[in-house]
């Protein structure tokens, strides 16, 4: 079988576009592959759902009778502290579960704007 002159020069340069174009596409193009799109929608969801979260825990803080008494414990300490000191309270513990959320005590403790007041 006789092949055309053009085909091997014609497959070299499908073969190095399609490369070049998974390249770019990759890099600059924001193509995702399917594990790193779950990821960010993992971490999105999660982002979220703390969002969400966020005023039950303030809400709890303001029903809370030792709330002037807490928030006083909580502005006592430092700044990388005060995420213990929050859980410690029990505000950050959402309902249902027996254990302190950590990402929703950080949000809390930005939503409470404990240095304004």
């Amino acid at each position: 079988m006789n092949t055309p002159e053009w085909l091997k020069p014609g497959i070299y340069g499908a073969m190095i576009g399609a490369v070049f174009v998974g390249v770019v596409g990759f890099t600059w193009g924001g193509w995702v592959t399917g594990g790193s799109a779950n990821k960010m929608a993992m971490a999105m969801a999660h982002d979220d759902v703390i969002a969400a979260l966020v005023p039950v825990c303030v809400g709890m803080s303001r029903s809370d009778a030792d709330r002037a008494l807490k928030i006083a414990t909580i502005q006592e300490a430092s700044n990388y502290q005060r995420r213990g000191a929050l859980m410690e309270t029990g505000w950050a513990t959402v309902p249902g579960s027996e254990e302190p959320n950590r990402d929703l005590a950080q949000a809390c403790v930005a939503a409470l704007e404990l240095d304004a007041s």
